[in-house]
């Protein structure tokens, strides 16, 4: 991805948070310079990868397959006591999300607003194939039996349990999507498992400055 493609992307994601009053961190608006200063103390927000995340997927086409992420907190696999994680997301009119599961990370996707969230969910075997078997799923506290490979779609306010193994892709109707993600502490590095090889982070061709660095960046711009 270009880098004026994806400033273009991110000031446009932080207009439709705007227009929700979804309120990020003061550290949300630093650039490069805010970030090369920045004191030791943020070396949780680096370490957590918290902040800003766009990807394609490694599609090329992000209004087609790709992600518009913000990590507003996370913990660390095996370490301290934070043991949960909270995103956002913007999710677009038939903007896919392509189909994964986690091994270990159990989450609650919950459509905050705007259109209609639609989920596609598959079981899986022991050996990470695609099974037939039927998913019991809860959504908001309603437990109910879904087929493999059926649909599901969440209104605003609506929100599933994903559980570890569930396969699952989604995109955006009736209009772009925030999407709030509750979870057990993520891992975007060991914990993905995608259907199809993807590529989870963007390789960057950097035609302009960053208006916003994504997390990806943090080791280029700021170091260890």
């Amino acid at each position: 991805m270009k880098r004026s493609e994806i400033n273009t992307i991110l000031r446009s994601g932080q207009e439709f948070l705007d227009s929700y009053q979804f309120k990020l961190p003061v550290w949300a608006s630093w650039g490069p310079r805010e970030w090369r200063s920045a004191p030791r103390s943020v070396r949780e927000i680096v370490d957590h990868q918290l902040g800003w995340d766009i990807t394609d997927f490694g599609s090329g086409d992000y209004q087609g397959r790709g992600l518009f992420l913000f990590t507003v907190r996370n913990g660390k696999p095996g370490v301290g006591p934070k043991t949960y994680a909270e995103k956002i997301m913007i999710v677009g009119v038939n903007q896919e999300t392509p189909t994964h599961f986690h091994f270990k990370k159990t989450e609650d996707i919950i459509n905050r607003g705007g259109g209609v969230l639609t989920l596609q969910l598959w079981s899986s075997d022991r050996d990470g194939a695609k099974s037939d078997r039927p998913l019991d799923v809860s959504i908001d506290g309603i437990r109910l039996e879904v087929a493999s490979g059926d649909y599901v779609r969440l209104t605003p306010g609506e929100s599933i349990c994903l559980e570890t193994g569930v396969y699952h892709r989604f995109f955006g109707t009736d209009g772009p999507v925030l999407v709030g993600e509750v979870s057990r502490v993520n891992d975007d590095h060991t914990d993905n498992r995608f259907f199809e090889p993807v590529g989870r982070f963007p390789e960057i061709v950097e035609d302009e400055e960053p208006w916003r660095l994504l997390v990806s960046d943090y080791a280029g711009w700021i170091g260890n």
